[in-house]
């Protein structure tokens, strides 16, 4: 059988892929100065690319899923299907200016717009009415105001650098996360279709994993009846795992639930009679 192609991005984005991987139950091995990392399954053969260039070799057929921003794909156009958010890496791409700058300046010059997306940055200058040349960067984008650019475009998850140079935000033009993406070749060819949607769903599940943790507990006889006439309900995926106790004299209770929400479901529980209450985590949850 055909092996699934798959790239990984380098740099920022790497780390999260490589633990979603692992946690996936494919750890990725990576050996220094070298491209081809080692997936722990015989049907999958990995290239670890710059995320600029996923999208492109996606829509080229040269490989078959990969994982980078959304902002990369619209940037070069690819033709690619979105196969799942990941939500990793979550920034905006933002047009910036020097903290003193003068908006309506900028409208009585040619300004000079330093930026990595030259087509995004091209298409909302162009949208706003500004006369404007684009100076490509390649890295470091906000050190080039005020000295060789009067904006930049660039992207930002708290702003904070932006604003360590000395830069305020006059516009978003974008949110962006990671994206596991497919080229069209792919998914119109039924085994790789079939192997990349099975990839998607223990990635999905990986995530609803990390959300998630178990709680266990146990519950009187009488303090149980009365959550099961429905006026107390317990939180649950669907519905919670009952067993009875030894001796029958109440239930031991499991409930999946939202992290976030353990902090003030504990103290409720307790009220509601729960005793010998256990948290651990979940590897994976598949609904």
């Amino acid at each position: 059988m055909e092996k699934l192609r798959v790239l990984i991005p380098k740099g920022r984005m790497f780390g999260n892929i490589e633990a979603l991987f692992a946690d996936a139950g494919f750890p990725i091995s990576l050996a220094d100065r070298t491209y081809r990392p080692a997936v722990a399954a015989d049907w999958l053969d990995a290239k670890i690319m710059k995320p600029q260039n996923v999208g492109e070799l996606l829509e080229l057929g040269s490989h078959d899923a990969g994982f980078t921003g959304i902002d990369w794909i619209k940037e070069s156009a690819a033709d690619v299907e979105e196969i799942l958010d990941l939500g990793f890496d979550r920034v905006r791409i933002v047009a910036a200016v020097p903290a003193e700058t003068d908006d309506a300046e900028l409208r009585q010059k040619r300004l000079v717009a330093a930026t990595e997306y030259v087509n995004l940055a091209g298409a909302w200058l162009k949208s706003r009415g500004y006369n404007y040349r684009i100076l490509r960067t390649y890295g470091a984008t906000e050190v080039f105001p005020p000295d060789d650019a009067d904006m930049i475009i660039d992207n930002t998850s708290s702003g904070q650098t932006l604003r360590d140079n000395g830069l305020r935000i006059v516009d978003s033009l974008l949110e962006s996360s990671t994206r596991f993406v497919a080229s069209r070749s792919a998914m119109a060819d039924g085994e790789k279709r079939r192997r990349i949607e099975e990839l998607a769903m223990l990635f999905k599940a990986v995530l609803e994993g990390r959300n998630r943790v178990m709680l266990e507990m146990n519950f009187p006889k009488e303090k149980f009846e009365q959550l099961a006439s429905g006026r107390e309900p317990l939180p649950a995926m669907r519905s919670p795992t009952v067993s009875p106790l030894h001796g029958e004299n109440g239930y031991a209770v499991k409930i999946a639930v939202v992290k976030s929400e353990v902090p003030e479901l504990i103290p409720r529980l307790k009220k509601l009679g729960a005793s010998d209450i256990v948290e651990y985590d979940l590897r994976k949850v598949a609904p």
